[in-house]
């Protein structure tokens, strides 16, 4: 029932949804399977309905379609940053912020993060601030893993960019 009402919310509102300075369209959205079982549906939103490395706010958030521990959240984020060849010092830091910051995930709980004007980088779980990073690093070295050209989803970010 309560998916249901998110849906018509989603629905009436045109894809647009809430961040501080104001409401944000959606870029694109995308589901992650491996191999035949769904593991998240993911959507990005920014000001205008477009992206470019330099829009601020922007909104990414993952809708949970299976239990996910938070240890095998950081696991995935570590290898992705190590195949993306992100070699920043800060990322062990940043990890380390990571097991703070997330809770294990369920079936329909949505994580989103949110890059404000000023770089901070903060994550929600289901609309509640779970904390905030406030290096500006991060946040693009973040969502570099969905949207980099170099990601290991191209058609997941291409569709994310809304240029499926």
């Amino acid at each position: 029932m309560i998916r249901c009402a998110l849906f018509f919310s989603a629905l009436l509102l045109g894809g647009l949804v809430r961040a501080e300075g104001g409401a944000l369209q959606m870029v694109g959205q995308a589901r992650l399977n491996v191999l035949f079982w769904p593991v998240y549906d993911s959507r990005l939103y920014s000001p205008d309905g477009s992206y470019s490395e330099a829009t601020r706010p922007l909104r990414l958030e993952i809708e949970y379609l299976r239990d996910v521990a938070a240890q095998d959240l950081v696991a995935n984020t570590r290898r992705e940053w190590q195949r993306l060849g992100t070699g920043a010092a800060e990322q062990e830091q940043w990890l380390a912020s990571l097991e703070r910051l997330w809770p294990d995930v369920g079936e329909n709980d949505v994580l989103a993060l949110v890059v404000d004007g000023q770089d901070k980088s903060t994550f929600l779980l289901n609309g509640r601030t779970l904390g905030t990073i406030d290096d500006p690093a991060f946040g693009p070295r973040f969502l570099a893993i969905w949207l980099s050209p170099d990601t290991s989803r191209p058609e997941l970010r291409l569709a994310l960019l809304g240029r499926e």
